[in-house]
């Protein structure tokens, strides 16, 4: 029997025991020595019940990750107070593939999905379609309140739990995340602490213009890596108000941080809400310093790598939203099609062009007037991940474009600044 470094409660000690069933045993077992790797001196309660799992993908691999699910439904086993999960991988309406790639995806990658989602049924998965990277939309409504403990994995949503919501969970991976959830504790260490909330870097921004979120969000990242910064100069270009707006830009901003770096928390100087209450207090002593000017940005950006066979051809695919595009960022994106179309004299995209949302978010926004504005520029909408699509091997035959750095990183896209992007698309 595992004999921990860390303290436990003589309740999760009987757990431990087995005095609640061997498989509850087995998944206690799992976070203590998770925990006791990173010199947690406890475990504390969940405070959020509603957990996020990343793992969303019927995959044939994942045998190992079906089989502890058929045993901890077995053992009547849930997370009572629910859970969303990542984005669906597939969605042959909107997005169109040929029947070798079909193949690929129902034979080789997901073909499993049906059958995993009964699982996910089984063990709380909430109803509703609660598929998304973006589970804090108000739409799908999984927002934890600030000092709330968590048990989620998917480095965006953990990043902006942590970041804007000032929420606490450590960056975990599939399994370690429903673990959590069921249990209802998990490891106290770092960014579940004061101490791994500091902010080990100051980064100054320097900028005469706004910044595009991902490139600012990615040169952060490969900076700073796994540690947490605190950015100063921001609020001149994104306001001080959690609104909408500056929401959208963070969570793009966040999620190439986490993407391009390990950056689980952030602090943003004046806006968000550690950095409200403690300002440059948050700051641990003998912190790093890093000054961002334009050429600094520009620097990074052009320094992508262009993973395209044929480096020269124009992109015939391109894929907006990863994460998930808010309402508001779609009501944007519409406009920019729109006008970049009409400059350009077409009535349609030249480009294929995806936009990626939330099921619930595509359910406000079909019953707009912008819905089907969109829909008239030749775009379509769907709600899976894009990366999850662009894992398919045969994909690397198509040269998508993005203005997303997390399918920059992860995938062959090649990464274009907003404005690039619309013209390509729109054959400006």
């Amino acid at each position: 029997m595992y004999q921990p470094k860390m303290k436990l409660t003589p309740e999760q000690r009987d757990i431990l025991d087995g005095k609640q069933g061997e498989t509850k045993a087995k998944i206690m077992e799992t976070l203590v020595r998770y925990g006791d790797i990173f010199d947690a001196p406890e475990l504390v309660p969940v405070t959020h019940g509603c957990g996020h799992l990343v793992t969303s993908f019927g995959m044939g691999l994942l045998k190992p990750v079906f089989r502890i699910c058929d045993e901890m439904i077995d053992a009547g086993l849930k997370v009572e107070g629910g859970f969303t999960m990542d984005p669906r991988p597939v969605d042959y309406k909107n997005v169109k593939c040929n029947l070798l790639e079909k193949a690929v995806f129902n034979l080789i990658m997901y073909g499993k999905q049906k059958d995993y989602e009964e699982r996910l049924t089984k063990l709380g998965m909430v109803p509703n379609d609660p598929f998304s990277c973006a589970c804090y939309f108000k739409e799908i409504g999984n927002i934890p309140k600030k000092g709330d403990v968590l048990s989620w994995a998917e480095s965006s949503a953990v990043n902006y739990a942590n970041s804007v919501l000032g929420a606490r969970c450590n960056r975990n991976s599939g399994m370690i995340d429903i673990f959590g959830s069921i249990i209802g504790f998990v490891p106290k260490f770092g960014l579940l602490t004061d101490e791994g909330r500091k902010a080990t870097w100051k980064v100054t921004l320097k900028l005469t213009k706004m910044p595009e979120a991902q490139v600012l969000g990615s040169a952060i990242g490969m900076k700073v890596m796994e540690e947490v910064p605190y950015v100063v100069g921001l609020d001149q270009w994104i306001g001080t108000e959690l609104n909408d707006e500056c929401t959208g830009f963070l969570k793009d901003f966040g999620a190439a941080t986490a993407s391009n770096g390990a950056v689980g928390l952030y602090h943003i100087d004046k806006v968000t809400p550690e950095a409200k209450e403690q300002g440059e207090k948050l700051l641990a002593p003998g912190y790093k310093e890093y000054v961002i000017d334009d050429a600094e940005l520009e620097r990074v950006y052009k320094n992508y790598p262009v993973m395209w066979k044929n480096k020269e051809k124009e992109g015939n695919l391109a894929f907006i939203g990863c994460p998930h595009l808010s309402l508001k960022q779609l009501n944007e994106w519409t406009d920019r099609l729109e006008k970049a179309l009409q400059e350009s004299g077409r009535k349609k995209v030249a480009v294929r062009t995806i936009l990626c949302t939330a099921p619930a978010v595509k359910e406000v926004f079909i019953k707009t007037e912008a819905y089907e504005r969109l829909m008239k520029t030749g775009a379509k909408l769907t709600c899976i991940c894009p990366l999850m699509y662009a894992n398919n091997p045969l994909t690397k035959k198509r040269r998508i474009m993005t203005a997303s750095n997390k399918l920059r990183t992860y995938t062959m896209a090649r990464y274009y600044k907003t404005d690039e992007l619309v013209a390509k698309i729109c054959g400006k």
